[in-house]
């Protein structure tokens, strides 16, 4: 008799869609195959996928990993289970009669619902973004589902149709998927696990299910939500919200353990129900990329970084989509201070790389303060932790080590050990006695305290420079310029052009004033 296999379907990021099988008992990734999916831009701000695509990516991994499976003479009838991990907060509406979506999916980074936000923010006592917090557990953000929920049914004409014609579905990614692989239009199970459910403002967080005040409250009739399950059962399918799934690939099963999964955003977890989330993380080095030019690939941005060690002053606050855990300040938009005539594009990549690590040092420092124990290391996963610079960072910035497993997606094991250790699947023991040990690589602190803190220190005062800065009314166009802000669907422009393109904007503000068109 050959391994118990499972097969994990990971989508944690926007892009980046693979399928991996693991040897149950070993924890041995056999086979895995990754396609890249397309994002889509609108308009300012806007962040959608095609959900036929998705779907279709997920055929094509599975196919490709199987057969990767024959070549390596390993039968795919051993693979006992398929488990399921996603974008949690992407929004999908679809026909359940015609199995067809009715728009594209709306991604978690999208920033359309801010005026509704807004609005929303300002019709509760105090004008309170944390006035549904005692039942969510989450503040009124962009960021979740239940706004881009009313998005589209107030703004796409189809959505609205078949939510009163009671034709409509709405799921996160997972219960698309489940629903399709599971039968779709022909008796597709329409579930979701708890781990995406508490992250729409939908969800009560104490009664684990939809809550009926909260559906009222965003205008979102019960019937079009998905039933919601355990995150380790049988229902067709296995779902686990991405970074749960990561938390417990990285066998975080002790009181106050956590994980920080670096990837488009960076996601930290804590083994208390705690999870704190940066919209840009691997986000700033595609920017840097593909909107400045400042580097031609990803990898390019150790070496250019290392090259000087230091940002020598230079703080870049990348909140392309407002500031996240703890701000939650959908105003913000990125910023780069610090600037002078010695700084090159090298003190920017550094400066890049360190901002990751400062928002991840914001967040441990909330969670510190709501647990009352520091965290005593931090362990890491995600495509970014192959850069060695920033995993040194890190640990510098934190003053804590880091410690990052030898298999960096994490999330997909994760998945495939909760569907492993559903009742009715038994394959896979999540026991700490059972649990195979996995190699691992640490890093520690190499600066004192003082030069931590006083680097943190400054890293603040930026934040609160890139506060306050985007509104949803007209700005006054008479008031002096006085920072940029950053966008990350800014037309590329060359790094050695950068003050060039800073004076363009500021000509084409001025011709604005004048009342001349800019071209």
């Amino acid at each position: 008799m050959g391994p118990m296999l499972l097969l994990s379907l990971s989508l944690p990021l926007p892009a980046s869609h693979p399928s991996q099988v693991f040897n149950a008992k070993t924890a041995e990734l056999l086979s895995h195959h990754q396609v890249e999916i397309r994002q889509s831009f609108p308009k300012e701000g806007w962040v959608e996928q095609d959900p036929k695509e998705i779907l279709q990516s997920v055929y094509d991994c599975m196919e490709r990993t199987c057969e990767k499976l024959g070549q390596l003479h390993i039968d795919v009838s051993h693979i006992k289970a398929v488990g399921v991990t996603n974008q949690r907060e992407t929004t999908l509406v679809w026909d359940k009669e015609t199995g067809e979506p009715l728009y594209n999916a709306i991604v978690w980074l999208d920033l359309r619902t801010q005026s509704t936000v807004e609005r929303l923010i300002n019709k509760t006592p105090g004008k309170s973004k944390n006035h549904l917090k005692h039942k969510t557990g989450l503040p009124i953000s962009t960021y979740f589902s239940a706004v881009k929920l009313r998005w589209l049914m107030d703004n796409v004409e189809e959505v609205a149709e078949a939510v009163l014609t009671h034709r409509a579905m709405f799921g996160t990614v997972d219960s698309w998927l489940i629903w399709c692989l599971t039968g779709g239009k022909s008796g597709g199970v329409h579930v979701t696990d708890v781990t995406n459910a508490s992250r729409t403002m939908l969800f009560n967080i104490h009664t684990l299910d939809w809550d009926p005040e909260l559906c009222r409250y965003f205008g979102v009739p019960m019937e079009i939500l998905p039933k919601v399950k355990s995150s380790s059962e049988i229902y067709g399918s296995m779902c686990l919200g991405d970074q749960s799934a990561a938390l417990v690939g990285q066998m975080c099963f002790q009181d106050g353990q956590a994980k920080n999964t670096y990837g488009t955003g960076c996601f930290l977890l804590r083994n208390t129900g705690v999870e704190g989330s940066v919209a840009i993380a691997g986000a700033v080095v595609r920017w840097l990329k593909d909107n400045m030019g400042i580097i031609r690939s990803s990898s390019e941005i150790e070496k250019l970084a290392g090259e000087v060690g230091s940002s020598y002053g230079c703080y870049f606050v990348p909140a392309f989509s407002g500031l996240y855990a703890p701000y939650w300040e959908p105003s913000a938009r990125g910023i780069i201070c610090g600037l002078t005539q010695f700084t090159n594009r090298s003190h920017l990549a550094f400066a890049a790389l360190e901002a990751v690590c400062f928002q991840t040092r914001e967040i441990l420092d909330a969670m510190n303060q709501d647990y009352g124990v520091p965290l005593s290391q931090l362990q890491v996963d995600g495509g970014m932790t192959s850069n060695r610079l920033l995993m040194q960072l890190q640990a510098d910035i934190l003053c804590v080590p880091v410690v990052k497993p030898s298999m960096p997606e994490t999330t997909a094991l994760g998945a495939a050990m909760a569907a492993g250790a559903a009742e009715g699947v038994g394959v896979w023991s999540l026991a700490p006695g059972d649990l195979a040990a996995v190699p691992t690589e640490r890093y520690q602190p190499q600066i004192n305290t003082e030069e931590s803190e006083f680097r943190y220190a400054r890293w603040k005062k930026a934040v609160q420079k890139a506060m306050n800065w985007e509104t949803t009314e007209p700005e006054n166009a008479s008031q002096p310029l006085s920072v940029f802000y950053l966008s990350p669907h800014r037309p590329p422009v060359a790094g050695s052009e950068l003050a060039q393109w800073a004076q363009n904007e500021y000509r084409g503000l001025e011709a604005e004033k004048d009342g001349t068109c800019r071209t």
